[in-house]
């Protein structure tokens, strides 16, 4: 995967651009499995461009012959200025682009996918950003600062420490989340923290399991089993014995 900046005035809005190609005609297809993050991804492909919101569990895409898609992972929040609506109308859902927008969506995906080069091709989808005139919002950095705390400081584990730490009530906080980001600010904390105790598997670390399910805040290990199995896709000790498949 390829990983691409957008230019200055999207910065507030946009984490990265990512492109993927494959070509695997005569060959087996293969599923891309990928764990998600906070963020809305608009994804170009021909025929299938979408918006795709936070999804709470595991999502994957089915590589197979030949393909390749533009794509554009969105800051926590970062969708919100496009929208006007609440992101968690997108959570769990893909919806075609031009549900959503004014726009020829066969006509964008034509003159996006003539491109030959990365930076012609971010050209094309930042005219089409910029056209939908997205105001920017201090919430998205406040939103952005939150979620960055969640990640460096592994000891927070509730919402209240997070609301406490930033002078909002959590009820505050998860209206903010609802509306910005379309997942609440627990989930945020429980996909950092089981993205951590991932990380420590695949180098090959067994986590305490039993120990990062009581520092999540719960109560007992079958409900931290389950949500493991959301995210990830597999038990904790499925994951260590065989990784992502």
């Amino acid at each position: 995967m390829n990983r691409l900046i957008p230019s200055p005035d999207l910065r507030s809005f946009i984490t990265h651009y990512w492109l993927i190609a494959w070509d695997l005609r005569g060959q087996n297809s293969y599923r891309q499995e990928v764990l998600q993050h906070p963020g809305v991804n608009l994804v170009f492909e021909r025929g299938k461009t979408c918006v795709h919101g936070v999804r709470k569990g595991r999502s994957s895409y089915l590589l197979q012959e030949q393909g390749e898609v533009f794509g554009i992972l969105f800051r926590p929040g970062g969708f919100y200025p496009f929208l006007q609506e609440p992101v968690s109308s997108l959570t769990d859902q893909s919806v075609p682009l031009d549900s959503l927008f004014d726009v020829d969506r066969n006509a964008l995906e034509d003159t996006l996918f003539s491109m030959e080069t990365g930076s012609d091709r971010i050209h094309v989808v930042e005219q089409f950003l910029r056209n939908q005139h997205p105001k920017r919002d201090p919430q998205i950095e406040t939103i952005n600062e939150i979620v960055h705390y969640i990640i460096e400081h592994r000891e927070i584990n509730r919402v209240e420490e997070i609301a406490v730490h930033f002078g909002l009530s959590p009820r505050t906080l998860q209206r903010i989340f609802s509306l910005y980001v379309g997942v609440s600010p627990k989930w945020v904390i429980q996909r950092s923290r089981i993205q951590d105790a991932v990380e420590l598997a695949d180098g090959g670390v067994t986590p305490e399991w039993s120990k990062l399910a009581l520092d999540l805040g719960y109560y007992d290990q079958a409900h931290f089993i389950k949500d493991f199995k959301t995210i990830v896709g597999s038990s904790p000790h499925e994951y260590a014995t065989n990784g992502l498949n």
